[in-house]
């Protein structure tokens, strides 16, 4: 009978063990700074094509006007500041993204798209 070729993780090395963890996290960090400069490097042609009504009746059936207003007062308006954290195309359909898995819209992603959309061309003006 031959050995077999797997190994359980008490047989496996200590370093292996510790390894492992250090492993997935520094998969995950390039992961995400891969992600982020992807994002950063979109420009406003993320949009072409997206649906601009079906955006605008989202906006209004996922109430985000009034969920905007609860959180910043006002119109809501103060929610949308080009100059601040989200400074192009590919982080702003980030931010709707993130509305959306946060508030558990269950948007498909061209939704999303059509969302970020309206709201450059309402707000944001990215080219």
């Amino acid at each position: 009978m031959t050995p077999s070729c797997t190994t359980t993780q008490a047989t496996r090395p200590s370093w292996s063990r510790r390894a492992l963890p250090w492993a997935t996290a520094s998969l995950l960090l390039l992961g995400s700074a891969l992600s982020w400069s992807n994002a950063q490097a979109q420009g406003a042609d993320i949009f072409k094509g997206a649906d601009l009504a079906l955006g605008q009746k989202l906006i209004a059936d996922n109430k985000c006007v009034a969920c905007h207003i609860s959180k910043v007062g006002g119109d809501g308006s103060a929610m949308y500041k080009p100059a601040g954290r989200i400074n192009n195309a590919g982080l702003l359909r980030g931010m709707v993204e993130m509305c959306n898995t946060n508030m558990n819209l269950g948007m498909f992603p061209e939704e999303v798209t059509a969302v970020a959309a309206v709201l450059n061309r309402d707000h944001y003006k990215f080219k």
